[in-house]
């Protein structure tokens, strides 16, 4: 006989499940990417394919992607479409996970095991 879920156990079910969709959504180095382009300031597509290389309709794919996703909103201007971060949150959250790769990937510091994101050595 299977026990019904309790309410706690939905609840955190229900957090997993959207934590990992989230991690799905960033997943992805280009929207990684387009996220921290975007963390100053909008931009038009012409302007993030200036920084991030990739073609076109990619980069229109991963926009749309995390446009329907909520994380990044839009405005038109004639012909063109700005982008910009809608989420705080997942700039945030992108930061602070790029950032502490960084260190454990450039920092010559043995970092004790239990503190590192990074499962294996980086070399």
């Amino acid at each position: 006989m299977v026990k019904p879920a309790t309410s706690e156990e939905q609840n955190s079910d229900a957090v997993f499940e959207t934590v990992a969709e989230l991690f799905s959504l960033l997943s992805t180095p280009i929207r990684l990417r387009i996220i921290g382009a975007l963390c100053n300031n909008e931009k038009n597509v012409s302007q993030l394919l200036s920084e991030i290389d990739t073609t076109q309709p990619n980069m229109s794919q991963h926009l749309s992607t995390l446009y329907r996703a909520g994380v990044l909103g839009k405005r038109r201007d004639g012909t063109q479409i700005y982008y910009r971060l809608e989420s705080e949150r997942v700039a945030t959250l992108c930061r602070a996970v790029c950032t502490q790769v960084a260190i454990e990937l450039d920092s010559g510091q043995d970092i004790e095991r239990s503190e590192r994101l990074l499962t294996r050595p980086a070399h």
